[in-house]
């Protein structure tokens, strides 16, 4: 038979769902999965008719990391490099897409699957999920999760948790800012939509615009900071969507986006 697809994508209501399904070999980054969640992520981006991008996997296992197979000394230093490179452009392309991504997690996230969830502007969490960077315990420092954990959570946490190897519980993950919310299984994908539809309410442009500025100025120091947003804040008045917004304000309307 057919090879499963090793994403699945569908759409409804404005919301992307794209699934992680590959649980045989737990939902793996290999080169493969990684061109097609890229693939998946910049299909028809610009549409006024998405919104929100939902991430999301088949199984007891999220996402477990690279695939360790193709980082074996069998593939030569090329093919590492490929892997890596293609795996930055993804986790960096999530936060340059013009619509909010959730990553929806029910169970363990490690390594490079841990950098996943990191990556996301929101994550939101089942009470049986886990989160860890294991690699030192297989002689392969997590360096390129580090950077989306570095950005998520205390530095002293995720040195401990890139030191150990040791795993964050979903309520852990949750106090130290790696996860947004965290639920029961059975509530998961209820709050996962409820999350994401009050997101579809929301102008498309506006937010565009506002999650660009966000990851902008907030590797600024904070003078600059206040710079780009003040220019920003002027810029958003000059959208359609932004005068919109103030006149069914002061009408005492609801808003009619153009997106």
């Amino acid at each position: 038979p057919p090879a499963e697809p090793l994403t699945e994508r569908r759409q409804a209501g404005g919301v992307r769902t794209i699934v992680l399904n590959n649980p045989r070999r737990r939902n793996a980054l290999s080169l493969p999965m990684l061109q097609s969640l890229r693939r998946d992520l910049l299909h028809d981006v610009k549409s006024r008719e998405l919104r929100v991008i939902v991430i999301a996997a088949e199984g007891p296992v999220f996402c477990s990391g690279h695939d360790l197979k193709e980082l074996s000394s069998e593939d030569d230093v090329k093919h590492h490099s490929q892997v890596f490179e293609l795996c930055a452009e993804v986790m960096t392309l999530i936060q340059k897409l013009p619509v909010p991504v959730i990553a929806k997690v029910n169970g363990l996230a490690t390594a490079a699957g841990c950098q996943l969830v990191a990556s996301c502007d929101i994550a939101v969490a089942s009470e049986k999920s886990q989160f860890a960077t294991p690699g030192v315990n297989i002689g392969l420092f997590c360096s390129t999760p580090a950077v989306a954990l570095g950005r998520s959570l205390p530095r002293k946490v995720a040195l401990e948790m890139l030191f150990t190897g040791e795993p964050l519980s979903a309520h852990e993950a949750l106090m130290h800012g790696l996860v947004s919310k965290v639920v029961p299984e059975d509530k998961l994908e209820e709050e996962t939509m409820k999350i994401s539809q009050k997101i579809c309410e929301s102008s498309k442009s506006v937010l565009a615009l506002g999650k660009a500025t966000f990851y902008r100025q907030i590797a600024q120091d904070l003078d600059t900071a206040y710079k780009i947003t003040t220019k920003v804040m002027v810029d958003n008045l000059t959208l359609r969507d932004g005068q919109e917004g103030i006149e069914a304000f002061v009408q005492k309307r609801k808003p009619v986006w153009s997106h």
